[in-house]
């Protein structure tokens, strides 16, 4: 099917039937300091539902255009400022059921490409009422407990393991 660019972050459009869907691959990056608090940011559409920076890609746009643009819609930080780190980690899930009116007809699956943005401390966030409610930053265990995606999980609790082979290939300073 033809595709015209998106009007809204992570949708396109069917040319000419103005039927828009979110495109089903994404990325997530979890914002952390090199003391390895993350930042977690709770859902709007559902409160109680905490995560980390997640946002669909838009036609064209690659995996680490899409990190530095979402992470500055949701939480107003320059990603460009500090490292961001594609993890090379992909998680491939089955789209909840009350989101699934947002993709094409039979869309039943996501693909998310996890990646960790390190800030030096624990910055302030601007975020958009629409889409978050509050913000916090949490020592990474606690933050894995309590995020609602079993991915977001999953990124949090490798944050430890990633951060300590990028430290030896000398990628980030240590904390």
């Amino acid at each position: 099917m033809p595709m015209r660019a998106p009007r809204r972050a992570g949708v396109t459009e069917i040319a000419g039937s103005g039927v828009k869907y979110k495109i089903p691959l994404s990325v997530m990056v979890v914002i952390h300091t090199a003391e390895l608090e993350a930042l977690l940011i709770e859902r709007a559409d559902r409160p109680g539902f905490w995560q980390s920076v997640t946002g669909s890609l838009d036609e064209g746009e690659s995996c680490v255009q899409t990190a530095i643009r979402e992470v500055r819609e949701e939480t107003g930080i320059d990603a460009g400022r500090f490292p961001l780190l594609d993890w090379h980690i992909q998680n491939r899930f089955e789209i909840f059921r009350h989101w699934g009116s947002r993709y094409a007809p039979g869309t039943t699956h996501n693909t998310e490409r996890v990646f960790g943005l390190t800030v030096p401390q624990r910055l302030p966030v601007v975020l958009d009422p629409r889409e978050h409610l509050r913000y916090q930053w949490l020592p990474w265990q606690d933050a894995a407990r309590l995020v609602f995606s079993w991915s977001n999980a999953d990124a949090l609790r490798v944050l430890p393991i990633v951060m300590r082979e990028a430290r030896a290939h000398a990628a980030l300073p240590a904390a």
